[in-house]
Formats: C-alpha cells, sequence, structure tokens
C-alpha cells in the first residue's frame, strides 16, 4: 500500500515535470514565430531574398466553422446576436465541406445564464426562483471535472486580461463586459483570466458564480478561474462576520434552508477544483494572494502542480498533507511586505514574514519575489487579494500589480476604480472604471430612474444588488474586512 502511494506520487510528480517543460516549449515555439515573423517583415520591406524563411514558421491549426454571427443594434444600446451556416450559394464542393464540418451547437443553460447577465432587471422573477437555483446545482455538477482535469498551475500565452477580485459586484463585471467583451468572450481576442474572490461583500454573488461558471463551461479553453480565499468554506460560510453579505447567507436568503445550502455546498465544490495559480507566456506569473514557501527540493511551480486537484484548504480534506495545504494558502493569502515588515518583520533570509492578516499567514518581500522570480526566470508576479482605490497597484520595484476588479464594498471610497489589466505580446496595459463612467442596471435608491416603481419592487431590486443605498460608496465599518482574523480561533 506504501509502496503503491509512493509510486502514485512520483506519478504525479512526472506529470508536473512535463507539464511544465511542455509549457517552456510552447512560450518558447510562440517566441520564435514572433522572431520569424519580424525578420520576414523586416527583410520584405528591403527587398531582401530572406523574406522566403517564411517557411519555417511554426505553423498552427485554425479549425473551420460553420457558421457566421451577425451582430445587430438594439433600441436600448446593446446588441444581438444569430448564428446562421455559411456557404448557402458556394459551390457543390465548398457547401460539401462546410455541410461536413462539426456542428457546435448551443448549450441552453449556459446561454441562459448570459441572457441573465446582460440585463438582470428583466429576469427579476428567475433570478428569485427555484429554477435558477437547480440552473446553478447543474452548472456546478458540469463545470466541476473540467476544472479538476486542469493542471493546479495553468499556462496561456498573451493576449490575456487578468481580473482581480469580483465580490458579487455584478456592476463592474458588467463594466468590463460592455467594455472589453461587448461582442462576447468568443468574439474576443485572447484569454480571461480570473484572479478569484468571487463571492462575499457584493450582494449578487449568486449571478456572478453563475456566469463565470457559464463562461467556463462555453468557453473552458479561453475563460480560467483562480481560486481566491474567499472560495472556501471558513470563509464564504462566514456568516456571523459578513451578515447579509456572507455567500452562505445569500444562498439561504434566495432559495430556502435546504435548496440554499445545496447551492452552497455545490458551488463549493466546484471551489475545491479550481486551479491556484496561471503563468503567462512563461514570463509571468499569476496568482491571488502570492508566491508560496517552498516545501520541496523542486521549483515553486512543481510544488503548486502537485497541491491535489481536490482540495478543501480551510478546512483541509482529510487527504491533503500539511506540505501542500501550506503552498495552497499560501497562494490564496499571503500579500507583499509593507515598508515596515521589509524593515523588521521579514527574514532576511527567505524573504518571508508573518502577515498583517494573522491566522497563519504570511507576506513575501523583495528577497522572496527576486528568488522566485529568478528561479523561475519569470519577470512579473500579478496577484489580487488587496482592496486599491486606483484599481490597480504596483510594488517590489514594479514587480509586482495588484488587480482589484470591484470598485465597492472595500472602504476606498466613492471615488475608487475597478481595473484590469491586458497582457497584450510585449505590451502591458491597465484598464479601469472611471467613477464617472453610468452603468445601465445598478442604480442608487435617489435616482430617477426609480421614480416610477413602487416600494416593493425597489426592496426586490435591492435584495439582488440592483439598487444601492443613496449614499453608497461611502466607507461602511461594518465590513473592515479582516479586523476579527486574529481574534478568532480558527487558523483563518
Amino acid at each position: 500500500s506504501g509502496g503503491s502511494r509512493e509510486s502514485s506520487f512520483s506519478e504525479d510528480k512526472v506529470k508536473a515535470l512535463l507539464l511544465e517543460k511542455d509549457a517552456k516549449i510552447t512560450s518558447l515555439t510562440s517566441e520564435i514565430s514572433k522572431l520569424q515573423n519580424m525578420l520576414t517583415n523586416t527583410t520584405s520591406s528591403h527587398g531582401g531574398s530572406l523574406a522566403s524563411s517564411s517557411h519555417a514558421k511554426a505553423k498552427r491549426h485554425h479549425p473551420l466553422t460553420a457558421f457566421n454571427t451577425t451582430i445587430t443594434e438594439e433600441s436600448s444600446g446593446g446588441t444581438s446576436q444569430t448564428r446562421s451556416r455559411m456557404g448557402r450559394h458556394a459551390s457543390i464542393s465548398t457547401a460539401n465541406v462546410l455541410n461536413a464540418l462539426p456542428d457546435e451547437g448551443e448549450d441552453a443553460l449556459a446561454l441562459r445564464i448570459v441572457d441573465m447577465f446582460k440585463d438582470p432587471n428583466k429576469h427579476l422573477k428567475y433570478l428569485k426562483s427555484e429554477q435558477f437555483a437547480m440552473d446553478i446545482l447543474t452548472l456546478g455538477s458540469r463545470v466541476r471535472p473540467v476544472l479538476e482535469d486542469e493542471p493546479r498551475c495553468v499556462f496561456l500565452q498573451s493576449p490575456c486580461y487578468v481580473f482581480g477580485d469580483i465580490h458579487g459586484n455584478l456592476e463592474d463585471l458588467h463594466f468590463f463586459s460592455d467594455n472589453i467583451w461587448r461582442l462576447g468572450m468568443s468574439l474576443t481576442a485572447g484569454n480571461f483570466l480570473f484572479l478569484g474572490d468571487y463571492v462575499d461583500r457584493g450582494l449578487s454573488c449568486l449571478e456572478v458564480v453563475a456566469y463565470l461558471f457559464a463562461m467556463k463551461l462555453l468557453l473552458p479553453h479561453k475563460v480560467f478561474l483562480l481560486r481566491g480565499s474567499h472560495e472556501t468554506r471558513d470563509v464564504n460560510g462566514w456568516e456571523e462576520h459578513y451578515g447579509e453579505r456572507s455567500y452562505i447567507h445569500q444562498c439561504r436568503e434566495r432559495f430556502g434552508e435546504e435548496v440554499g445550502y445545496r447551492v452552497w455546498e455545490e458551488t463549493n465544490q466546484v471551489f475545491d477544483r479550481i486551479p491556484l495559480s496561471a503563468v503567462i507566456d512563461q514570463d509571468i506569473f499569476c496568482v491571488h494572494g502570492g508566491i508560496p514557501r517552498s516545501v520541496s527540493r523542486e521549483s515553486r511551480i512543481q510544488d503548486i502542480l502537485s497541491v491535489p486537484k481536490v482540495a478543501g484548504i480551510n478546512p483541509p480534506y482529510e487527504h491533503e498533507t500539511e506540505e501542500y495545504q501550506q503552498v495552497a494558502s499560501d497562494c490564496i493569502w499571503s500579500d507583499p511586505a509593507s515598508d515596515e515588515q521589509e524593515s523588521s518583520g521579514v527574514d532576511p533570509t527567505s524573504g518571508f514574514g508573518e502577515s498583517l492578516r494573522g491566522g497563519g499567514a504570511i507576506c513575501f518581500g523583495h528577497k522572496a519575489v527576486t528568488n522566485f522570480l529568478q528561479q523561475h526566470n519569470y519577470s512579473y508576479i500579478m496577484r489580487a487579494h488587496e482592496a486599491h482605490a486606483e484599481g490597480v497597484a504596483v510594488s517590489k520595484g514594479a514587480r509586482v500589480f495588484t488587480v482589484f476588479s470591484t470598485s465597492k464594498d472595500h472602504n476606498q471610497g466613492s471615488q475608487a476604480m475597478a481595473g484590469c489589466i491586458l497582457v497584450d505580446f510585449e505590451k502591458m496595459q491597465v484598464i479601469n472604471r472611471s467613477p464617472a463612467y453610468r452603468n445601465k442596471f445598478v442604480h442608487r435608491r435617489d435616482s430617477v430612474s426609480l421614480a416610477g416603481m413602487t416600494e416593493a419592487e425597489i426592496m426586490q431590486r435591492a435584495q439582488l444588488g440592483l439598487v444601492t443605498a443613496a449614499d453608497d460608496g461611502a466607507d461602511d465599518d461594518d465590513y473592515e474586512e479582516y479586523e476579527d482574523y486574529d481574534d478568532d480561533d480558527d487558523d483563518y
């Protein structure tokens, strides 16, 4: 039995090593292709004979689809899409080829969720129905194996949009949808990487979870989800601390005690399977919290890849070893060290120290960042986990980026922005939502848009997070995030 476990563990190590090596090969192949394109363009523009070297470029396969998408503008200012088969006027031979292509089909459940996301105000009855609860349960059961099949560190290529904490804020998520993937993610070039913390604090946690699960189901090789500290039962089940803003409370309030608990547990089963980190272009390490401490002689990426594919973390399952629970916890909980911590609280050898959050969480300083980047030959770290009024913050010698994609519920004031980063080949660009940006469907209680509604209609929308208080944006001391962690007997 012990030998069997050893053999299985060794196999996992080999698979993890091969996965990392494959990612490096893919990245180098992509880099060679870019350089060859540049060389070809340069020699072509100067009439050089080296233009013929284009035949040496790495070839990528581009599967043909038999459908086109027609975009129509609606009176509301939005757009609608219709799919139709190509080749109606093509020759017989071309039509035969097109007709032989597989029909990708449409996922009715996922598309129903996407339709809800476009305008929640039109789906109020559905959002409070048992049908919505059953849809979330079905989504969870279907997306669970997709996430479990992914490595604990996914390797991506740019272009890639990177998003930080969302925390049940449908309004800011809709801003990104309206401006970054206005025609839909499937028709927008690049990958989409979300760094975790999808639930708690905001009042639209269920809508956010359903939408992200649906997009992962529709576009499994384009949409990537990472796990945050709130994708653990100890945190998103902490109703005593977060009250009506806790995820478990919203599940029970919306669907009742029994069904609500089923929805909460099913989505946590999905969270248990979400990867912990990603690497873009073999150069940018992405994670929710920060870099983990080493627990083996292997690289830290290997340590992450060795974390079980089903991990509770807080609390852990019986099969989770202490070492790899630490790796996972460091990934979702750690923070960059402050200037004060750098001078007095960080170990000068390792670069790690105790976090101000308490509960066993750590912070990482300049030394830890340098060691990690040098060990893996990376240039940057992108993480979330900390609120910043400017949306994106830079630290540790401009090597660590903190991305925060919600502008609300974190004591950042009415001028806070929600940000994301576009990693676009050789360039990184920050995209922020201005405080002056007007959204379409979330309104303050004193808005003229609500003038014709009854008090019952307003309350119904308020319960779903679609109506906010008149003074929304002011500091809210009731939800200072980590003030209670030090006093709690549990680790987190």
